[in-house]
């Protein structure tokens, strides 16, 4: 199956080209530019390096969040519209999931964090359940110091959010390596392909952005 692999958590982005599980090509968006002007070019190039049409990609999976609003919706609304277009499958796989993935296979728990601004957190637990991760709860949003608070001697983290604490961990709080804290296009790809093989499917319709928070003019419109 030929997937394309498509990551805009942050301002900017990545993304590839699968075979199945192998990945096939893999490109960072430029980091000077918003992904709202790279994304689509980028694909484009990316799979004409490939050799594949438009027609050829039978999945796309796409980081449905949490993450960036901006890059969250320009990600996810060009992944349906790519594959409404095609008239491929596509599978939301969510951001924190596809980081705790990149955890060695004999860890069977961890807490995975991105920076939710705000000096909040993204916060989920993930527990290896049935040959994959899955969440213990689902996704909170925590400020920086109440969650520091609340690790544990033992607890194993991973994620980027880790490098915007202004503290250091607990004693007896394990931090996976740097290396595996981040979020690409081959994160996604790979954990869509398993969650595809799971038996996930979404739609080009029903397919919506990740937020686990409202905007800032949701919560200024609330306080009016």
């Amino acid at each position: 199956m030929k997937i394309l692999a498509i990551e805009t958590v942050g301002t900017t982005g990545s993304i590839a080209a699968f075979d199945a599980d192998r990945l096939v090509a893999a490109a960072a968006l430029d980091p000077s530019r918003r992904s709202a002007q790279t994304l689509a070019p980028g694909i484009q190039q990316l799979l004409s390096q490939v050799g594949w049409r438009t027609a050829d990609v039978q999945l796309v999976a796409v980081a449905s969040g949490p993450g960036s609003f901006t890059g969250l919706r320009i990600g996810v609304t060009t992944a349906k519209t790519f594959a409404y277009a095609v008239g491929c499958e596509i599978v939301g796989v969510h951001s924190l999931l596809a980081i705790a993935s990149r955890a060695p296979a004999e860890i069977g728990e961890l807490t995975v964090v991105l920076d939710a601004g705000r000096n909040e957190l993204f916060v989920s637990d993930f527990v290896r359940a049935h040959g994959g991760l899955i969440e213990r709860e689902p996704t909170q949003t925590i400020p920086r110091e109440p969650w520091l608070s609340s690790l544990r001697t033992g607890q194993i983290v991973s994620g980027p959010g880790l490098a915007k604490l202004d503290a250091p961990l607990p004693e007896g709080v394990v931090a996976l390596p740097v290396a595996l804290w981040t979020i690409d296009a081959e994160a996604i790809g790979r954990t869509g392909w398993r969650l595809y093989n799971g038996g996930q499917r979404d739609t080009a319709m029903s397919l919506q952005p990740l937020y686990f928070r409202r905007t800032a003019a949701e919560e200024q419109w609330e306080r009016r």
